[in-house]
């Protein structure tokens, strides 16, 4: 059983904590509102007073915040995870941030005497919860191998990909087509209905069809009511695919699906549905098409 810190409790990185609490390891942890993290607290988990001390305290450190800007807050800033790490520490970072800041990141761990992978996940709330979580780690192979066990507690599929920053561009690679599937999904949901079909039926229909991928097949029901709480918002989403978009424009690789699905990520926040769960891009193409229930 390992000692282990956790820098980040959100929705993700709060079941990964109950998951690994639930394997028998020793987790410190911090968020920035600690309010959030009380359950996790009843359930076993120490609290440590900020990111810094987290790292003090643990062996191996998972951060999993939501963009590079908190990233670079909690790592560089007053009481900073760099500040905890040293010599035969770890951190794994989870979040999907810029690829090119993780690399500066860990290049900065490095000179702590420690070392860091970039390691994003693919999944929902849901996939976590039912085990089937996937994990690519970008970093050096001999530090996959040590953190892979601790990884395999939180997702059955872990995969070194290469050096750092490469597990960011798939998982960017990855994220892009969430957005991209729903659209599409939402296009042929509003087809269907505009037909005469009932909007039941058809979700049924494509959720056991050839194009029901498993993101379909969860976060598809949502056109017929919302989570009260989103799994993954419009803000966190389009951040996504503004990174597949600058990157495609560095490495030359045309995104005409990407650039499409962000515009109704846009057309979502000025119609005040930022913090939804992005499968309200399907109340945005119902607006277009003249469909107001």
């Amino acid at each position: 059983m390992a000692n282990i810190g956790f820098v980040g409790l959100g929705v993700m990185g709060g079941q990964m904590v109950s998951r690994l609490l639930a394997k028998g390891h020793s987790v410190t942890g911090y968020n920035r509102t600690r309010s959030k993290a009380e359950w996790l607290i009843k359930e076993g988990m120490k609290w440590g007073d900020s990111p810094g001390a987290v790292c003090e305290a643990a062996e191996v450190t998972f951060s999993m915040v939501t963009n590079s800007a908190a990233l670079r807050e909690v790592a560089d800033g007053p009481n900073g995870m760099l500040h905890g790490l040293g010599k035969g520490k770890f951190l794994a970072d989870m979040s999907t941030v810029s690829p090119a800041v993780s690399r500066h990141l860990a290049e900065k761990v490095r000179e702590k005497g420690a070392d860091m992978v970039d390691a994003p996940v693919s999944g929902s709330v849901l996939t976590l919860q039912q085990g089937k979580l996937s994990v690519m780690v970008g970093g050096r192979a001999e530090t996959f191998e040590h953190l892979k066990p601790l990884m395999l507690d939180i997702g059955p599929k872990v995969t070194h990909v290469g050096d750092n920053g490469l597990a960011l561009v798939m998982k960017i690679a990855s994220n892009l087509s969430l957005a991209v599937q729903m659209l599409a999904f939402s296009e042929g949901i509003l087809l269907a209905e505009k037909s005469g079909i009932k909007r039941e039926t058809a979700v049924d229909v494509l959720c056991h069809t050839a194009i029901a991928s498993p993101m379909v097949q969860y976060r598809g029901p949502f056109v017929l009511q919302m989570p009260d709480e989103a799994w993954f918002n419009v803000n966190m989403m389009q951040k996504d695919m503004l990174l597949a978009l600058e990157l495609g424009r560095q490495v030359d690789v045309p995104l005409p699906t990407t650039s499409a699905a962000n515009e109704y990520l846009t057309a979502a926040r000025a119609m005040g549905f930022a913090e939804e769960d992005f499968a309200v891009i399907f109340k945005v193409l119902a607006a277009m098409s003249g469909v107001t229930k």
